[in-house]
């Protein structure tokens, strides 16, 4: 299935989160904007320069001797006023080709229209924002910008439909935040099918490096519950071996095995202050991501 440039920025999903604020709640570095705090203190306050008012901006920063001067509106800026910078890192392995019986798409189109609409509003908010996609290793890498040409620079790189196998996600995690220099936040999007003990060594990483992090645990509604009721062969997307099983032998260990799976995950992320949320795919994009940035802006 081709997923258009139209659908992987659904005007659905951007109007629902258009009126939320993704912001950063460590302190980043950056060079403009005003939406997220800096790092530097003391004279890092004193006035910068002006930039042209745009729709959304605080009034309260209007300099209005410039508007007298000149009859448009300026707004100013200061040192410690900064961008956001984030990297989207999207999995673009084998396996996130499943699709379910009851999912619209699969788990690897689901992922490409969070992160064009996360992207689109992150742009909208001035912020750079760069993608990296993986599956053995890391593909393609776009460093952050915040251009207007941008966004379709990403878009066009998300609908790319070739993959292969993921091998180590903690080898491909330390590599990536080797390569994204600048403090920032790093938004990944994956089913983070390898070990949960090595995923959290390598997302540390980015802590170490200072980055923000949120996972985003994209899953099928079948992998959530194990629905399968006839004897089934299945079929491993990254390799493996065929299998012949009577599902409902396997049901209650699988869903253990996966629970467990899932808790290692999510109370590692909390031990390393990082957001974990998981996104199945059945579950409508706009109303997942805009549930999501109302309880983040909510946490402050």
């Amino acid at each position: 299935m081709e997923t258009p440039q139209r659908q992987l920025a659904d005007p659905q999903t951007l109007a629902r989160i258009s009126r939320l604020e993704l912001r950063a709640r460590v302190v980043m570095e950056g060079v403009i904007s005003g939406m997220h705090k800096s790092p530097h203190r003391g004279s890092s306050v004193e006035f910068a320069q002006h930039r042209d008012y745009v729709p959304g901006d605080e009034i309260r920063h209007i300099d209005w001797k410039v508007y007298a001067r000149t009859d448009r509106y300026h707004i100013k800026q200061f040192e410690e006023e900064t961008n956001l910078r984030a990297m989207l890192l999207l999995d673009t392995s084998t396996s996130m080709d499943y699709k379910g019986k009851n999912s619209p798409l699969n788990k690897r189109e689901y992922a490409a229209v969070v992160s064009a609409s996360i992207a689109s509003l992150l742009l909208k908010q001035r912020d750079p924002t760069g993608l990296a996609t993986f599956d053995s290793g890391i593909n393609q890498f776009i460093p952050p910008a915040s251009t207007s040409a941008h966004l379709r620079l990403l878009l066009e790189t998300l609908e790319r439909k070739e993959s292969k196998p993921k091998t180590d996600l903690s080898t491909t995690f330390h590599d990536l935040a080797e390569r994204i220099k600048r403090r920032g936040m790093v938004i990944v999007l994956s089913d983070l099918f390898s070990d949960p003990t090595e995923i959290l060594r390598g997302l540390q990483h980015f802590r170490y490096r200072k980055h923000e992090v949120i996972l985003f645990h994209i899953l099928d509604r079948d992998e959530l519950t194990f629905p399968f009721q006839e004897t089934t062969v299945f079929e491993g997307m990254e390799g493996e071996l065929p299998l012949t099983a009577d599902p409902n032998a396997l049901r209650t260990e699988y869903l253990r095995v996966f629970q467990e799976y899932a808790e290692q995950l999510k109370r590692g992320c909390r031990e390393l202050s990082m957001d974990y949320q998981q996104l199945p795919t059945d579950e409508p994009i706009d109303t997942a991501l805009s549930q999501y940035l109302a309880r983040r802006s909510h946490r402050g």
